[in-house]
């Protein structure tokens, strides 16, 4: 069974910038169906600003080749991203938790710590870190 989860933009890029690093095992999971990742236009517009950072040094092919490498795998929600009760601390993170509750994904991975400090406010929604997502989907 495929699970929907909302990662956010540091997850993803880790998972794709550095395929053999500790996130390299997310990047396998899409492209088995074990996971789907669940996109809107704001967060696949903000994978996609930052990619470009300078500090990265990817041309536009590079890119390309790495959105080729999620973009496939990922569902994409299209209407209006609903913006819920609960409040997070950094308003760049917001999108990501209104995402996850708008689509209706059991999960969402963040090693933020502001995603991370309402991790036991929104049951049943899971807000797990890279490594817990991990240990929870290897569960039997």
């Amino acid at each position: 069974m495929t699970i929907r989860v909302v990662l956010d933009t540091n997850v993803l890029v880790s998972a794709l910038l550095f395929e053999n690093g500790r996130l390299a095992w997310l990047r396998r999971s899409w492209q088995t169906d074990a996971i789907r990742p669940v996109l809107a236009e704001p967060t696949a517009r903000g994978l996609i600003r930052v990619l470009a950072y300078p500090k990265f040094r990817l041309t536009r092919p590079a890119i390309d080749q790495l959105l080729g490498d999620v973009l496939p795998w990922c569902e994409t929600t299209a209407g209006p991203i609903e913006t819920c009760q609960h409040q997070v601390r950094d308003p760049k993170d917001q999108v990501f938790l209104d995402l996850a509750l708008t689509a209706g994904v059991p999960v969402l991975v963040s090693g933020d710590g502001d995603l991370l400090a309402l991790k036991h406010q929104l049951q049943p929604l899971l807000i797990l870190t890279p490594g817990e997502f991990q240990i929870w989907l290897d569960a039997p």
